[in-house]
Formats: structure tokens, sequence, C-alpha cells
């Protein structure tokens, strides 16, 4: 039987609402503090929307529908944005290019002459929201090398692409994504959810889901027990209930204009959850600080 522990499940719905309120009010332009939460203030979090997110709205925006672009281009497009996973980065290299990142004009020895010299003026190319693993699987020296090369077999000399463009659903998407090389559980997740933004897909997000790391430690803080039941069944639990649940603590929760809470969103919440406990309650054990 699943057990909750259940002052840490009703902070998790807490926490999920006053991020939100916390979003509202910096998106309607009201003065700092936006909560009276200590924590909150003090820390950083974030939204509980993962669509919300600074780094995705630049994706959205700025990647998937800033141009018209076809199907295969508009993959690629996504793939490379979420592997730098950084949005300075990306509108500088667009700015080197002096023309839209594409297939049109990838070329690995000239996208790595200006990664470097993003690198050599930024300090950094990538984000640190993921672990990247496997940075020298095609025996070159440097990560954005081997990012590179895996691109071009993708897009340009391999036949994955195709298999991505054909896929049915989002599970056989994050399959196809999880073959790759340097691209893990959680990264195929993430990459799966990325491309289904845009008009190339439309699937139901909540037919399927992977819990991070984050999400896999805000689980066992949410729950004494889970009567051995799969993480994404933890995660689709919160799915489903998340009305009855904010009606029992009796938040008034704002969605995101008529979106509710979908399992990419609740996987988020459970790793942000885990943050906030190694602040609130640090006797919580956890095997991450930071």
């Amino acid at each position: 039987m699943i057990k909750k522990r259940q002052y840490i499940f009703d902070m998790y719905w807490y926490f999920a609402a006053e991020r939100q309120e916390i979003f509202f009010k910096k998106f309607h332009g009201e003065a700092a503090p936006f909560t009276k939460d200590p924590i909150l203030q003090t820390y950083k979090f974030c939204n509980t929307y993962r669509a919300s997110d600074r780094v995705s709205q630049c994706l959205i925006k700025d990647v998937i529908y800033a141009n018209q672009t076809p199907p295969e281009d508009t993959l690629f497009r996504i793939i490379f944005f979420r592997l730098l996973n950084k949005d300075t980065t990306w509108k500088k290299l667009e700015e080197k290019l002096g023309a839209p990142v594409s297939l049109e004009n990838f070329n690995t020895k000239r996208y790595a002459t200006l990664l470097e010299e993003i690198k050599n003026e930024e300090g950094v190319i990538y984000g640190n929201a993921f672990i990247l693993a496997s940075t020298h699987i095609y025996g070159l020296s440097k990560k954005y090398e081997n990012h590179l090369q895996m691109l071009h077999e993708l897009f340009v000399s391999g036949k994955k692409k195709h298999a991505l463009l054909n896929a049915k659903t989002l599970e056989e998407l994050y399959i196809i994504l999880h073959t790759l090389p340097m691209i893990g559980d959680f990264m195929a997740y993430q990459i799966a959810i990325d491309l289904h933004y845009s008009t190339v897909f439309n699937f139901d997000e909540n037919d399927f889901t992977v819990a991070g790391p984050g999400a896999q430690r805000g689980i066992t803080k949410c729950f004494e027990d889970t009567d051995n039941k799969p993480l994404s069944y933890i995660i689709q639990y919160m799915v489903e209930n998340q009305d009855e649940e904010f009606k029992r603590l009796g938040i008034q929760f704002k969605n995101l204009w008529g979106r509710k809470l979908h399992a990419i969103d609740c996987q988020g919440l459970f790793c942000e959850t885990d943050k906030y406990c190694r602040v609130r309650y640090p006797n919580l054990a956890s095997n991450r600080i930071r």
C-alpha cells in the first residue's frame, strides 16, 4: 500500500501554488518581494510549469516558432538547442552565423569554430540544468565537438531522423532518442517533450513520463512507501489528483491560462520539492546538497 509522508506531500502542493503565484506576480510586473516564504525569497527554483521557464520560452519562441522550417530542420534546431541548454549561446551562435541555425548551413567545423569563439568570449556555452554524459564518445577532445558529430550522424549521414519523424507516440519518440550517443534516460525524455512543443508531433503529454534523478529524490521524500509502484505511476497519480489535492488543502491554484499540471510539470515539481526540503527539512536525507 502506498504510504505518503503527509507533511512533505502537502508541501509539494503548497510549493506548486506558491511558485506559480510568484510567476504571475513577475509576469504582471508587480514589485518584489513576490512571496513571504523566506526560502523562495532566498533560493532559485524552477517555475511550476516547465514551459514557463526562461530557457523553455526561448526554445518555444526563438527556436521552434521564430521561423517556418521543414520538420527535419525543426527537429535539428530543437535537439541542438536542448543539448546546449543555454539561450545566450544559441543567440550568439545565430548572430555569428548571420542566419538562423539550420541544416542548410550546418557544418561541423564551422559550428565548432563559432562555439569555441563564444566559449572564449562568455566562458561557458552550456547550461547547467542537465548532466550530459559520454563527452568523448566520437574520440573528439571537446564536448561540443562530439555533440556536433552526433547531430551530423543523426541528420546528415544517418537514418534515425526518419524514425524520429515517423514516431507515433511520445514513448516511441523517447525510445528512439535514447538510442543516440550521449542521450540518457532523463535527457531523452526532456528532448521528447521539447519536440512535442512543435507542430511536427501531436501526442498526449500525459501518456508517458520519466522521473529524473531530482524527481526520484522528491518522490522518496513525499512518500514513505510507494508499494513498488513505478515512479511513472506516482507522477501520473499527481496529475490525476491535482484538483482534489488543491481542494483538500484549501489552495486556490492558478493554472497556466487553463492548462492543468501535466506529467512533465509534476515530475519537475518533485525535483523542486527535493530542493526546497534541503533547506526546510534538512533532516530528510538527500544525496544532493546544493
